[in-house]
């Protein structure tokens, strides 16, 4: 007993010690934190204060004159970071290089990075859409999906990266969020969001959940319009802002607030959601109590930029709350409006120091007090091994969503069976007809008319129809003739249906006749192998349906068909 007393004692005291260093650690470093913040802060003019604010768009594949005119608006204005797009990582890698030795503060680097650097750069991995996330069961995968592109980014000299995407996507119609989505369901967003957020930023990548206050029951798109959210506060409250609550208690780093007209929270109607005081101020910083970073979403967005003048929508954006103003019309006018408000006082040097700092502090958090080039040596290679290829497999096992199966699965092919390919939709079927051949003889048809595919197919036993679309167009509605090829063929035929597109695109379509059917979310190569593996018998199928496809296959709709 006295052994026991003691050995409890040694390990009370060990305990108590690691949380007194780590609170001295955490307190050292706060510190450390603080200092440069102020050391940086305190020798800055008005003006270079103001610059910190704005984050302006690069481009790795555009010519010497864009290179040279960044170059610049960075030297002349001192902005506090560059967002890039399209190009490719080595081409970044050395601009980034550039920018950072002409900034007199660094630069925080952000990207759009949603699945992965492969969102804009070429040469790089993609990994899967939210929506296939959302179809996991194993929230694991999804947090290694974050920690792999959270490493590709820290790779790349990346600093934030503006996902995850957390709205919610309750309106089929939604033509800009859809697949970036990762359900209808706000739980299943969450944990999802929750899951991509810890593996990013475990990579010392910051998260930025969008698009706030929220996104998903739109039916425009706020790059061409303003959409208006029709719900009420307490709906937005209880589901739109849900996942927001619990990333928030999780240290979720930033926010982009949306460009969106909501009047049960902004009674100016009209007014953006990004321009909004009430929104930005008083329900974000004051109800949600948000202490991260806070950025708009782009402001040269037709969703804001109608509603006022270059400059003007740059210090009203500031005015409403928000902290990084991004991709502003006219930097040099968005200066000089902050510039004399401030001087006429309506903005106070506490507001701007409070954005200020932030941003400062974040860019110590990235390790921006002790900046390095970024290496460009291997770059390439880094971010492309073998890993990203099994993980991609790893995540389309556990996505892919057996809808129906009518005893046709896993499909086995007897002695004297015949089985027939038919590839339809506007991509490409030949990785998923060739896995398929790999372990039977099918015969594959496409580009032929329905009655000369009826008379061809009147000789087989089975028929596998893969739907499969552009990855650009996944949520597009299936068109009318490849529609009635479904129906008619399943009439005449054993069918098995494998849709390598969204849910979203077969809502009319009518399964009566289909004897199984099977969603693989994405028409990439991994996943066509993996989907032909399931068919076959030679995989499980465990996903779930992230968002409904219509009211008899609603979201968590599932199957197993095993080995």
């Amino acid at each position: 007993m006295k052994k026991l007393i003691t050995t409890l004692l040694v390990l009370l005291f060990v305990v108590s010690s690691c949380d007194k260093k780590q609170t001295v650690n955490k307190s050292s470093e706060d510190t450390k934190r603080t200092n440069w913040v102020d050391s940086i802060y305190n020798t800055m003019t008005l003006k270079e204060r103001v610059g910190q604010l704005f984050m302006i768009a690069a481009y790795s594949n555009k010519d010497q004159q864009h290179t040279d005119d960044l170059n610049k608006i960075i030297k002349e204005h001192g902005i506090g970071g560059l967002v890039f797009f399209q190009g490719g990582p080595v081409r970044q890698a050395k601009q980034t290089n550039l920018y950072q030795a002409t900034s007199k503060v660094p630069l925080l680097i952000a990207m759009d990075a949603e699945w992965g650097l492969n969102m804009r750069l070429d040469s790089t991995a993609r990994f899967p859409y939210n929506m296939t996330l959302g179809a996991v069961q194993d929230n694991d995968l999804v947090m290694k999906v974050g920690e792999k592109i959270g490493e590709h980014c820290s790779r790349l000299g990346v600093h934030i990266n503006f996902a995850p995407v957390v709205d919610i996507n309750t309106n089929s119609k939604n033509p800009i969020i859809g697949v970036r989505s990762f359900s209808e369901d706000k739980y299943n967003v969450t944990e999802k969001a929750l899951a991509y957020t810890e593996g990013m930023q475990s990579q010392n990548v910051l998260a930025c959940a969008k698009h706030f206050p929220g996104h998903g029951d739109t039916d425009k798109d706020s790059h061409k319009t303003l959409p208006t959210v029709t719900l009420s506060e307490e709906r937005i409250d209880s589901v739109e802002m849900y996942p927001y609550k619990k990333l928030f208690k999780n240290n979720m780093a930033g926010v982009m607030v949306g460009h969106l007209n909501v009047p049960s929270l902004e009674k100016n109607d009209g007014l953006p959601s990004s321009l909004s005081h009430e929104i930005v101020t008083n329900i974000l910083k004051g109800r949600l109590q948000f202490k991260g970073l806070i950025f708009t979403d782009a402001l040269e967005m037709k969703g804001v930029s109608t509603f006022k003048e270059p400059g003007d929508v740059d210090l009203a954006a500031f005015k409403a709350g928000n902290d990084v103003l991004l991709m502003g019309e006219d930097v040099s006018k968005g200066i000089s409006k902050i510039v004399e408000a401030y001087d006429n006082k309506e903005v106070t040097e506490e507001r701007l120091a409070h954005s200020v700092k932030k941003i400062l502090a974040s860019k110590f958090d990235v390790d921006l007090n002790n900046f390095k080039p970024i290496e460009i040596e291997n770059l390439i290679s880094d971010l492309n091994d073998e890993t990203n290829d099994v993980l991609n497999e790893a995540v389309f096992i556990d996505a892919i969503t057996a809808l129906k199966n009518d005893n046709i699965l896993p499909l086995k092919k007897d002695a004297n069976e015949k089985i027939a390919f038919v590839g339809l939709g506007d991509g490409d079927s030949a990785a998923f007809l060739n896995a398929l051949k790999s372990h039977f003889e099918v015969d594959g048809f496409s580009d032929l008319k329905l009655p000369e595919l009826l008379i061809k197919l009147k000789t087989y036993d089975k028929v596998i129809l893969g739907y499969h679309r552009l990855n650009s167009r996944l949520t597009k509605k299936i068109s009318d003739e490849d529609k009635l090829k479904i129906e008619e063929i399943a009439k005449s035929n054993k069918v098995v249906l494998d849709v390598f597109a969204s849910q979203y695109s077969l809502e009319n379509l009518d399964f009566e006749n289909i004897e199984a059917a099977v969603i693989s979310y994405e028409n990439t190569d991994i996943a066509q192998k993996v989907s032909a593996e399931i068919i076959i018998g030679n995989k499980d199928t465990k996903g779930k349906l992230s968002a409904s496809l219509n009211e008899n296959f609603i979201a968590g709709t599932g199957i197993e068909i095993l080995e």
